[in-house]
């Protein structure tokens, strides 16, 4: 079976919405146009100029936080400012600083030996792209109309709700026509765009709504000639459920992993989490039992290999912010930070989550970042992820250990990481009280394990005496001695 990339279970990942990181100042485009204040309230129009030099200026910012990978949402020419409705595939955006802009990204991340992975939207075009554009010109008698799905004349691009769109658009919504991916010049086109940017050195693609092309041998031959360009690049499968149709090595190398959520949240906000809205998840509370039993399902489906390329997140610009759904619980959060550091896939960090941005869902999770107001920020928050991704990077053991249920009460769970050489346990406590666990000691591999997170933990483990003790909502990681084999 091919494999994924070996970087992606080493990466440290970063989601940015372009339009509302960072703005830099040095965009042409932007000097004759009129964009929101930055911090503007993020309603679903309007612009307010992030752009990809804005990024470059950050990336000293996002290596001291422990990035390794960046995640973008979608950067081609769009007249939206999510960039979901793209009508030119080979030009970027020119509000974010154009094609020059993203060869200068490129360089300076590669130069910190950090990845760039585009979020790729091949399932829909827009009213603006240009092959549909001539059919709303032509008609049927537009060499291109049978790019798309089109039911009868005139077209009806626009007009109210009571008259629905007379061709197939993406959940109904007529600016977004849906591409015919059986008529093999629509093949060619997007297959092209795909091989263009990773020529181009991309490090990979973030597919959009994938399950919307329900053709195996769309995403297989996509696979192939991407990996013909580079071997390296990851796909990734924006998939909400369960993948595995899509991971048998054939499609793509990883998911994002939304199933991780659901049984984490429910299980480290027992009693804070409020949840959204969303017909994959329940947010239900889960006991350590629970909890153990779901998310190991979640990760044992797949091929190891597949484990550890699964993209690991807490939220994203489709959800509330993960603090939100925590109810505002740091702690929570905190448990569900280091746990994505501590167990198999690349964890994802959604732009401001560490340092506390807590917004509803879209269009409020794609807010401004504040660099203009440093004193809103989490500055303690902003520590601790520094810190947990420095545990990640510095224990080689949590990014590529085999992962196993250790122990679990009704509220706390401990997991083992174990490599050849290393061993890991990992315990959670959510209860609001202390607690003691006594682990099984015949399960120990080794006399002791010493303690190396929290950072200021001083209590190591004795297989002679396996009792520890974990304060109310925390989590701690004891490690096997270097020298262990």
């Amino acid at each position: 079976m091919p494999t994924p990339p070996d970087w992606v279970q080493h990466a440290v990942f970063y989601q940015i919405f372009p339009d509302r990181f960072a703005r830099s100042g040095h965009v042409e485009a932007q000097q004759a146009v009129t964009l929101h204040p930055w911090g503007h309230p993020p309603e679903e129009q309007g612009f307010q100029g992030g752009d990809l030099y804005g990024i470059i200026q950050h990336l000293d910012y996002l290596q001291d936080l422990g990035v390794t990978a960046l995640y973008l949402n979608p950067i081609f020419a769009s007249a939206a400012n999510h960039r979901y409705h793209t009508y030119d595939y080979y030009t970027v955006d020119p509000l974010l600083g154009g094609n020059e802009a993203l060869h200068d990204l490129l360089n300076a991340a590669h130069r910190r030996d950090m990845r760039v992975v585009l979020d790729g939207v091949f399932n829909h075009a827009s009213r603006g792209f240009w092959p549909f554009h001539h059919v709303l010109e032509n008609g049927i008698e537009s060499p291109y109309a049978d790019w798309f799905h089109l039911h009868g004349e005139p077209l009806r691009p626009y007009g109210p709700e009571s008259e629905p769109a007379n061709y197939d658009s993406w959940t109904g919504l007529r600016g977004l026509p849906e591409f015919n991916t059986d008529h093999p010049p629509v093949r060619d086109f997007l297959f092209d765009v795909a091989t263009h940017w990773v020529e181009q050195g991309i490090d990979g693609w973030r597919l959009d709504v994938p399950g919307e092309i329900d053709d195996p041998d769309f995403w297989r031959t996509f696979r192939t000639k991407v990996k013909a360009v580079n071997p390296d690049a990851y796909l990734c499968g924006e998939i909400w459920t369960h993948a595995d149709r899509w991971l048998q090595g054939d499609q793509f190398d990883g998911v994002m992993n939304y199933p991780f959520i659901d049984s984490l949240f429910g299980f480290v906000a027992h009693d804070t989490i409020h949840g959204f809205d969303h017909r994959h998840f329940d947010f239900a509370p889960r006991t350590g039992e629970q909890f153990a039993q779901e998310v190991m399902n979640t990760f044992t489906r797949y091929p190891r290999a597949i484990q550890h390329a699964q993209l690991n997140l807490l939220d994203s610009h489709d959800t509330p912010r993960a603090l939100h759904t925590l109810g505002g619980s740091v702690p929570a959060l905190r448990m569900a930070v280091l746990f994505q550091m501590t167990m198999p896939g690349a964890p994802c960090i959604y732009y401001g989550d560490e340092i506390g941005l807590q917004s509803a869902g879209d269009p409020h999770c794609r807010e401004a970042f504040p660099w203009h107001d440093e004193s809103a920020w989490h500055t303690n928050l902003l520590a601790f992820y520094e810190q947990a991704t420095a545990l990640r990077h510095e224990n080689p053991v949590l990014r590529t250990g085999r992962v196993e249920v250790l122990h679990t009460t009704d509220r706390q769970v401990v997991f083992r990481r174990q490599t050849a050489e290393r061993e890991a346990l990992i315990a959670f406590n959510t209860a609001d009280t202390l607690a003691t666990l006594t682990m099984p000691a015949p399960a120990l591999n080794h006399a002791t394990y010493q303690p190396v997170w929290p950072p200021d933990r001083t209590a190591g483990l004795h297989a002679l005496d396996p009792t520890v003790q974990l304060p109310e909502h925390s989590a701690a990681v004891w490690m096997s001695p270097a020298s262990a084999a």
